[in-house]
């Protein structure tokens, strides 16, 4: 009888496929609208007349926005349920892309895309969505299927995007996407049912969780007997983590722009840098404060210093940072003249980066079957080894379509058995009272790593250019800055496996508390 209960429990419902479909496709169609947009930077940078480290917005304005309002929306998800908070987000979504497709100048589009940027802030709401419906031993399915979305949108996006940027350039991109975010948004609507709040009681809390006694006091007190504690909205600690995030990747961008073809370094740039990082550190300090006497504050400090969940977290930071490096790397490589790049165009730079998208899109399904198996620690350890061989050997090997592709299919492998596996131990350490913001610092990471992976390329691609013969008045990322972004990806790679010691040691001393 217990194990005929235990396999009805464990049984995924028809309508869980259903719900995974709806909201897996706000991935694509995103995920669709993003890679769209990838063959089109050379042709933006080219129509707008902007450097190579300016052209990093494109990617990271849309990725901060994400980052600062992901942990908002989850928290207003929590309160006024998540659903109305998809279908609101969705709204201003399609808002930021019917500004971008009139956009007549960098700064109209710089403003669209940071619109759009706020509709990253759907995916850890949807996250949460699957995790209340799936059984706790097959979330890693539904994580690798809703992850598969991101390839999916990547590939249609790959395909089409360079066909449409050829024929009838960058702006039309925007406008394929509006009228079927439309229908989505209709579906979503009214095929998802409404969701309510749910606080769950202190044993599930403390079965997957082991705050302090007096915190998880004091946290019962908030969120059961306090009704206006709960509906609080931490304004003090998301405009500081606002003040933070962005902060810290304008140093970052300022940084790139300093290093203009001349190397000129002058006194004015070291104060603006000098500056820019003292305000980072404040504004971290800040949020640390603020948090820390917030009786519900935005984000509680100790999911972010969990012993579980602070190396998987960083797992996920390492694994933003190298794939975007990817995606701002690899277009302006094929699309640069000869000797500096292929001289190709955007069809050349679809063709290469598609197997990539292929890949992800098998592996990333896959990758959540495997995990369900075998757990979480073996995928995380052959995905971070196939992933810092793949940088390793593009480093190596990257002077013909042929082997770059190659190189982005190890990669891939590599990255989607990584992400599953992370996400995975973060949706089952984390208590359902806390799923929302948990997986919010998650997707916030992956953005921060999202948002330092183009500029660290272009940092690269600005500092070290040369002249093409019979190209007056312009210079081209040389040889060396791609081999240093491809270095770079392989030694930031390489963090994974300090981190997967951690866990690994972590985890095995939990088992015995849990027995």
């Amino acid at each position: 009888m217990k194990n005929t209960k235990s396999k009805a429990t464990e049984k995924i419902h028809e309508s869980t496929w259903i719900t995974l479909v709806i909201l897996g496709s706000t991935i694509l169609i995103t995920m669709y609208g993003e890679t769209m947009l990838l063959p089109a930077i050379s042709d933006i940078i080219s129509d707008f007349d902007i450097s190579y480290s300016t052209s990093s917005w494109i990617l990271t304005a849309y990725l901060i926005s994400g980052a600062v309002m992901t942990p908002i929306a989850g928290k207003l998800s929590d309160i006024y349920g998540r659903k109305k908070m998809v279908l609101v987000i969705f709204i201003i979504y399609i808002v930021g892309i019917a500004i971008g497709g009139l956009s007549t100048n960098i700064y109209t589009l710089i403003f669209a895309r940071i619109i759009q940027g706020i509709g990253i802030s759907m995916f850890p709401i949807a996250f949460g969505i699957i995790r209340d419906q799936f059984p706790m031993s097959k979330i890693a399915i539904g994580i690798g299927i809703f992850s598969s979305m991101f390839a999916a949108g990547s590939v249609v996006g790959m395909a089409i995007g360079g066909t449409i940027v050829q024929n009838f350039g960058w702006q039309a991109t925007f406008f394929t996407i509006i009228p079927v975010a439309i229908i989505l948004w209709i579906i979503i609507k009214k095929r998802i049912k409404d969701d309510t709040p749910i606080i769950k009681d202190e044993a599930e809390q403390n079965s997957n969780f082991n705050p302090p006694k007096k915190e998880n006091v004091r946290l019962n007190q908030n969120n059961l007997s306090d009704k206006k504690t709960r509906h609080h909205i931490d304004i003090k600690g998301a405009m500081s983590l606002a003040l933070s995030i962005s902060a810290f990747l304008l140093t970052l961008t300022y940084f790139a722009n300093t290093n203009s073809e001349s190397n000129n370094f002058k006194s004015f740039d070291g104060i603006a840098l000098g500056s820019l990082a003292t305000l980072t550190i404040c504004s971290m300090i800040a949020f640390v404060i603020v948090e820390r006497k917030a009786k519900d504050p935005l984000i509680p400090l100790r999911l972010i210093s969990d012993k579980i969940l602070l190396p998987s977290n960083i797992i996920l930071l390492v694994f933003g940072i190298t794939m975007f490096m990817i995606y701002q790397t690899i277009p302006i490589l094929v699309t640069s003249p000869v000797p500096f790049g292929f001289g190709g165009d955007a069809m050349d730079s679809v063709m290469i980066q598609l197997p990539f998208m292929i890949v992800f899109l098998i592996f990333a399904p896959s990758s959540g079957f495997i995990v369900s198996k075998i757990g979480n620690f073996k995928p995380i350890v052959v995905g971070s080894v196939l992933t810092t061989i793949g940088f390793a050997s593009l480093f190596a090997f990257h002077v013909n379509e042929f082997l770059i592709s190659l190189n982005l299919i190890i990669i891939s492998a590599g990255l989607s058995l990584t992400q599953v596996g992370a996400f995975n131990i973060t949706l089952q350490h984390t208590p359902h009272q806390y799923s929302g913001v948990s997986i919010g610092i998650s997707v916030v990471l992956v953005l921060m790593g999202s948002s330092i992976g183009p500029v660290i390329a272009s940092t690269y691609m600005q500092a070290y250019q040369e002249s093409v013969t019979g190209i007056e008045g312009q210079s081209f990322p040389s040889q060396l800055s791609y081999d240093l972004i491809f270095l770079t990806a392989t030694i930031i790679s390489m963090i994974s496996f300090p981190c997967m010691m951690l866990l690994k040691r972590r985890t095995n001393q939990m088992i015995p508390k849990r027995a």
